[in-house]
């Protein structure tokens, strides 16, 4: 008897000690987020990557944070005698941007201390956790493109849409040069600001262009029109609605209305997640339209798949190793075994969100349109 006692007691201390272990393992170089309100201290990121809150509540109940893909789900906030709840995320999260909400007494609120983003069909608020590779898309003393609003005539939808487009820096300058164009998509739940605001893709393109990376290319980011459906009900999206007003009407106006090389040999399309498969399905219904495809945690293809290898100059897949990377490299060697020119890239340690997908385009926009 007296034995088991020793060691329910001895267990007992283990577990405290351990846990005081994690506890004292966070290092408190918590710094406010870089996409807090101005003047906002909370929310807070450290050097491991934890993540810190702080909600004013002093009526409420009960305050969790609830986080988008790549956290470790709710963070519970312990109350405060002032009325505030704080609370830290039980460990460190995936590097890049994050959305996130507020569950306060079960209701759902943003956080008033961070900037919103949309994302879920809704504007939610966002995060982010330092990359040790954020560079690429660091804001920096170079030439900068130019991100335009435009809004185009949709007669298949009976209004004006809208469209992001991301123009080179001296774009302006030689009105006689042309320049080949992406046709970059969002995913569920986003829309057409997702890929400048939470993706930094006119970041992504100064910084290549300014190192001589590539060749300065345009990109197009409008609505898909994914939303309409719910979360998981793919097999219910039909794509002729937003393959009409791409193909049929953006693109027309785009190439009218911007200095573009108006051909297929510099068309390309790609898009992450249900943006992905908005691509896949629109370059095999239309492959006269697009010569370079990119599918970014978006799906794959089969070289069954692609009925004129002729019309196809790049294949791009890629996903984060925390989704199914074998997939995507299994797809690709195949697709090369096949004669395509198939490109495959894993980015490590994320999963399905916005650093993925940064990397993606950082690994993708130099293939393009190569001569």
């Amino acid at each position: 008897m007296k034995k088991q006692l020793f060691v329910l007691i001895f267990s007992f201390f283990t577990l405290l000690a351990f846990g005081q272990g994690d506890a004292a393992a966070i290092i408190e170089d918590f710094k406010p987020s870089t996409l807090n309100q101005p003047g906002q201290d909370y929310p807070m990121v450290n050097s491991q990557g934890y993540a810190r809150f702080k909600i004013i509540a002093p009526t409420a109940d009960s305050v969790r944070v609830s986080l988008g893909l790549g956290g470790r789900g709710g963070t519970l906030l312990t109350k405060a005698e002032d009325g505030s709840w704080m609370g830290t995320t039980e460990g460190p999260m995936d590097e890049g941007f994050h959305y996130y909400n507020v569950r306060i007494d079960g209701g759902k609120f943003n956080d008033p201390g961070a900037k919103n983003y949309y994302g879920s069909v809704r504007w939610e608020s966002g995060i982010e956790i330092p990359a040790h590779d954020q560079d690429f898309y660091a804001l920096k003393n170079v030439p900068h493109g130019l991100v335009s609003q435009v809004l185009f005539p949709s007669p298949s939808t009976n209004t004006s849409r809208r469209a992001f487009v991301y123009t080179p820096p001296g774009y302006a300058k030689d009105k006689n040069k042309k320049y080949p164009v992406l046709y970059l998509q969002h995913g569920w739940g986003e829309d057409e600001t997702a890929w400048s605001n939470q993706g930094h893709a006119n970041l992504i393109m100064d910084n290549l262009i300014a190192e001589g990376k590539i060749e300065p290319f345009i990109i197009v980011m409008t609505y898909g029109m994914t939303n309409e459906i719910k979360f998981g009900g793919l097999r219910n999206f039909d794509i002729t609605p937003f393959q009409t007003v791409l193909v049929d009407e953006l693109i027309p106006y785009i190439d009218q209305n911007f200095q573009t090389k108006a051909d297929h040999a510099n068309r390309a399309m790609g898009g992450l997640s249900m943006g992905g498969m908005e691509t896949k399905t629109t370059t095999l219904n239309k492959p006269e339209v697009f010569s370079h495809y990119a599918l970014l945690s978006g799906g794959t293809y089969k070289p069954e798949d692609i009925k004129d290898k002729s019309k196809v100059k790049l294949i791009f897949l890629s996903c984060g190793s925390k989704e199914r990377p074998d997939g995507v490299k299994t797809a690709a060697a195949d697709l090369k075994a096949a004669g395509f020119n198939a490109v495959s890239y894993v980015s490590e340690g994320t999963a399905h969100e916005f650093q993925t997908w940064r990397r993606s385009l950082y690994e993708l926009a130099p293939l393009l349109f190569k001569k």
